[in-house]
């Protein structure tokens, strides 16, 4: 700011005490006189053409005038339009007083604005400090640090919040990591604690807190020695897993060692799978075959799995008693799968020259052409036994009242809950559900699978009690309105959240 620009900036026209001064200072600018008068109760600069003196001006003024523009004297410019002009008469005892004042009055404004400003700035944090994050993968740093002692101020506006610089040398580049907000519970705790995510292993760390306040923000507080991350032979963060883990396969194991031991396992009695025996039995005697349907998907779907696995079982029977089983399928791995599936049976029943790999075949994978040929293959065939173990949809009460229609025995497992009903109402054995998976264990009586069976179900209790004990604390929490049940389950929420 140039003095004439004070001048009128500061709304003194003239100085107190100062036989010079005047109500209207003037000041030659190029060939133009400019006159600081009060108009409207505004400060404003007027110019007026070179020699026109002003109204008030006395004779002494005008001479004092005349002779600095004589002289010529240039004692400060300033930029125009892109031109330098010259300011004269700068040199007159009134210009000299008023501009002076202006610029003092400029200064002690500007000083007492920083200084406020800066009473302003929060005062660092303090004691910051650093360690590695336990049980973590090595990539996370926890930092603590004690607040700004203008954590509170209500004259400044306190802190808003902090910011964290993290960099790889004491005195080298720092970079922002994170701004932490203020939290109800850092002023009880007179600290604040962060956990800085996304470091490398190894890798010496400094970092820097500052306080930012309405005023700006503060000195950093800064860490003395370098810190570093290290991989943690377990992670805190998935101990929720490990516990399910022991719970759910603890049981598995033992007693797939107790049934190895020779520790009999009682299984609860399948009514669908003991009469696989009888219905195999029955073809024989009629002379009729077994039909096989191994359901309508790919070897990827854990029902068909299931049902290749009852398979073998019915082609066993059917070795030892000289039975014929025709398996139409749909899927052309499926039929590999059956083929051999029948092969083993065969061979393990001691007699590999029964086995006919032309009764395992490939039809279409078309749904309902599928269906169709199965359909007609029943009603021309009449065959006395009818297994559907797979997973079904639509055809499922087509082939049921078919079997029905010709009077076989007929046997279905599926975990298809739609399909359900319609195997039970149009066949003789329906496996249900889970029945339907247990049937590998349950037909063949090996130890791994049996022990596998009895751990899965003391898994589903420990589920089961579990879901029980959530729905009673919330019950109690409801009713009595909160208070500790409401803690409790909060707690269990917030733990099986991690």
């Amino acid at each position: 700011m140039t003095c004439w620009q004070g001048l009128a900036a500061s709304g003194l026209t003239s100085t107190a005490g100062n036989k010079h001064a005047c109500s209207s200072p003037s000041l030659w600018v190029g060939g133009e006189s400019v006159a600081a008068r009060r108009v409207a109760g505004r400060n404003t600069l007027v110019p007026r053409s070179r020699g026109a003196p002003d109204r008030a001006a006395t004779p002494q003024r005008m001479a004092h005038s005349a002779a600095a523009s004589r002289a010529g004297g240039v004692l400060l410019s300033r930029r125009a339009g892109g031109a330098r002009l010259p300011v004269k008469n700068a040199h007159l005892p009134h210009f000299r007083c008023g501009a002076a004042a202006a610029c003092a009055l400029v200064v002690t404004l500007c000083a007492v604005r920083l200084t406020a400003a800066e009473n302003d700035v929060p005062r660092p944090p303090r004691n910051l400090s650093a360690s590695d994050h336990p049980w973590d993968g090595g990539d996370k740093i926890d930092l603590r640090w004690q607040l700004s002692p203008d954590h509170n101020d209500p004259s400044g506006g306190g802190v808003q919040f902090y910011r964290i610089f993290r960099g790889y040398e004491r005195d080298g580049e720092f970079e922002e990591v994170a701004l932490v907000p203020i939290d109800p519970s850092m002023h009880a705790a007179g600290e604040a604690a962060f956990t800085v995510e996304g470091c490398k292993r190894q890798q010496p760390y400094f970092f820097r807190v500052t306080a930012v306040g309405a005023g700006g923000e503060s000195a950093p507080a800064e860490l003395v020695d370098a810190v570093e991350t290290r991989r943690q032979l377990f992670e805190g963060r998935k101990l929720v897993l490990a516990v399910f883990l022991i719970v759910l396969c603890g049981p598995v194991l033992g007693f797939i060692a107790a049934a190895r031991r020779g520790r009999p396992l009682r299984v609860r009695r399948i009514p669908g799978l003991e009469a696989v025996e009888e219905a195999v039995g029955r073809a024989t005697e009629m002379g009729r075959p077994c039909l096989f349907v191994a359901g309508i998907q790919d070897m990827n779907d854990i029902q068909t799995i299931a049902g290749i696995t009852i398979l073998g079982r019915v082609a066993t029977l059917a070795a030892q008693n000289d039975a014929r089983v025709e398996v139409p399928t749909s899927r052309s791995l499926v039929m590999t799968a059956a083929r051999e599936t029948v092969q083993a049976a065969y061979l393990a029943a001691g007699r590999p020259d029964a086995y006919n790999p032309d009764l395992i075949y490939y039809v279409t994978d078309d749904q309902f052409a599928y269906v169709a040929y199965v359909t007609g293959l029943m009603a021309r065939e009449k065959p006395a036994a009818c297994f559907y173990m797979g997973s079904f949809f639509a055809e499922s009460l087509v082939l049921a009242e078919t079997g029905n229609a010709i009077g076989a025995i007929q046997m279905a497992g599926t975990a298809q809950v739609a399909q359900l009903p319609f195997f039970v109402a149009a066949c003789d054995y329906t496996l249900l559900g889970e029945e339907f998976f247990a049937a590998s264990a349950y037909l063949s009586g090996e130890p791994d699978q049996l022990g596998s069976l009895k751990g899965q179900d003391v898994g589903k209790l420990v589920v089961g009690a579990l879901v029980c004990l959530g729905c009673l604390f919330a019950t109690l929490a409801e009713l009595t309105g909160g208070g500790v049940w409401q803690t409790v389950l909060d707690a269990m929420q917030d733990y099986l959240a991690r």
